[in-house]
């Protein structure tokens, strides 16, 4: 298996998780339960998606596509930091 996403959050890598099983690619979310033993202090690296070395570079547009979709909405001045209110 080899890294195909490094995320910030756990959510973000179930987005890419999720995305990557709607393209028929079997996917891995390793560092779930890691981000809460780091409690309060700010942490980075934990969390990866991985796929098998055969779907590496299909997976990897799929993950970047979805990376730079984030970004932008993250960077969007109207963005509070409620995904949830979107979803209405």
């Amino acid at each position: 298996m080899q890294i195909v996403y490094r995320a910030e959050n756990i959510i973000d890598a179930n987005l890419v998780g999720n995305a990557l099983a709607d393209a028929g690619i079997g996917a891995f979310v390793s560092g779930h339960y890691l981000t809460g033993a780091a409690g309060e202090l700010p942490v980075s690296g934990l969390v990866n998606v991985m796929v098998t070395e055969s779907e590496w570079r299909r997976a990897r547009a799929i993950a970047e596509r979805i990376d730079v979709e984030l970004a932008e909405r993250r960077a969007a001045p109207e963005f509070d930091g409620d995904w949830a209110a979107d979803a209405v």
